[in-house]
């Protein structure tokens, strides 16, 4: 196999970037990382792997941190990574190499790419679901970013992307945002012990249609009596796929210490290309 691309998407962005780059990559398949976390060890055969998955607080997912930490990549001459997110810094590649130093690789190249993002309608008041042509505005921009990866990748050159094109800043004060990135990862660091995000709820617009429970990826919601229930004891990836898919509007997201959530007055948002199927054969 040449090039295997692993991916991990909760409303669509990632797994639009990775069947892109797929078309532009002779010999690459797509292969989804949820798929493969019940295995202790899981063994690549690309001679090129890629992880491609959206930012979340700040870091790399819970699923992609678990995925690493089992990979063997000894078949591997060459590993990138791609990060898709709204515009928040990233502060998880330094994660991915720590992880991989201890398999005695590294990363090859790294890359960002701004896209909307389906933590939204959680985090800001007012939100605006993005329009089509808002989204098509965003792919162009996009489109030519795949282009230039793939470049790269079929050039097998080295190509450390540095954080650019911040959209939203952690705090003006800089001293300030660098204490508040630290302890946002942190805190992702440690959900992961602790059960992830236990903060979901429906209201009582559900009708029990069993969509949250279909594109769960941890398989953390389960349909009782017909109305979803976040089993505590099950990690939850915080994809937001329940919240974003649920076509009721009914996934709601507490309010937590400090953290505002504006769920029951905003709109959603999962990538337009990207079904509710798309989204659950990832567990497949």
């Amino acid at each position: 196999m040449g090039t295997e691309i692993y991916y991990f998407s909760g409303t669509g962005n990632s797994l639009f970037v990775a069947r892109e780059l797929q078309k532009k990559i002779p010999d690459s398949v797509i292969i989804p990382i949820v798929s493969l976390l019940h295995k202790d060890v899981i063994q690549t055969n690309g001679k090129t792997i890629g992880i491609i998955f959206p930012c979340h607080a700040l870091t790399i997912p819970i699923a992609v941190k678990r995925f690493i930490r089992k990979i063997d990549v000894q078949s591997a001459e060459y590993i990138f990574a791609i990060a898709t997110r709204y515009g928040t810094v990233f502060r998880g590649f330094n994660i991915i190499e720590k992880l991989l130093k201890k398999k005695k690789k590294h990363l090859n190249s790294k890359f960002i790419l701004n896209m909307c993002h389906n933590e939204a309608p959680r985090s800001e008041k007012n939100y605006i679901v993005p329009s089509k042509s808002d989204i098509l505005q965003i792919e162009t921009t996009v489109f030519q970013k795949i282009d230039q990866i793939s470049n790269v990748i079929k050039t097998q050159c080295s190509f450390l992307e540095k954080d650019a094109n911040i959209i939203t800043k952690s705090s003006s004060n800089p001293i300030i945002g660098f204490l508040i990135e630290k302890l946002v990862v942190f805190l992702m660091n440690i959900s992961e012990y602790i059960g992830g995000a236990n903060y979901f709820y429906h209201d009582n617009k559900c009708n029990g249609c069993g969509i949250c429970e279909k594109v769960c990826l941890s398989k953390k919601i389960k349909i009782t009596e017909k109305r979803p229930i976040w089993q505590r004891n099950v990690l939850c990836y915080m994809c937001f796929a329940c919240l974003n898919y649920c076509p009721k509007q009914s996934v709601q997201i507490k309010d937590i210490h400090g953290v505002r959530s504006y769920t029951t007055e905003n709109g959603r948002y999962p990538h337009p290309y990207a079904t509710v199927n798309d989204i659950s054969a990832q567990k497949e």
